[in-house]
């Protein structure tokens, strides 16, 4: 009986990580994260992704405690971390740095999403993750897709290094994904 208990106990426990969890500002950016939504649905696109928030649905009217509680479950399945970095992005304290703060606690690869179509870190990354190993893309399908394949393994390598700070894919990876 307590070998059953352990392995029922066990089970519960094992998660299998294989969601993408998307952080961005609700108010100002969330047309880029249905847009996202679009291309992995849109079969014409070959970008895809497990969208971690698929899992369960925070509304705006829950209490906070409420919502971090649901984001934490959604933490639990995923493997990889994308920020959407808009304009205001920097400034989001509640919600946007807390969720940064957890990903880097739990080691998940990040993704900086430049919606000015900045290739690099710029003067816009949160100061949550400005120093901390991320490599930084600009919003767009191709190289977005390029990076959620490839990021977790180059992060791997990094962290065993025990690098830190910002990257970004050279100009001949760009060009060949056709940019």
């Amino acid at each position: 009986m307590l070998k059953a208990h352990f392995f029922e106990k066990r089970d519960k426990l094992m998660v299998y990580r294989n969601k993408t969890y998307i952080c961005f500002d609700g108010d100002r950016d969330m047309r880029y994260y249905r847009l996202m939504t679009a291309w992995a649905a849109n079969e014409n696109f070959s970008f895809n992704f497990y969208n971690a928030h698929d899992l369960n649905y925070a509304r705006d009217t829950s209490l906070e405690e409420s919502i971090k509680r649901q984001l934490r479950e959604r933490f639990a399945n995923s493997k990889l971390f994308l920020v959407l970095i808009g304009n205001n992005t920097r400034y989001l304290t509640k919600f946007v740095k807390w969720e940064m703060e957890v990903a880097l606690r739990l080691g998940l690869p990040i993704i900086g999403v430049n919606l000015n179509g900045s290739r690099t870190k710029d003067e816009l990354c949160p100061p949550a993750i400005r120093n901390e190993l991320a490599v930084y893309v600009p919003f767009s399908a191709k190289i977005l897709e390029y990076a959620m394949k490839n990021w977790a393994v180059d992060h791997a390598q990094y962290k065993r290094q025990s690098k830190v700070g910002g990257y970004e894919y050279t100009a001949q990876v760009y060009k060949a994904l056709g940019y």
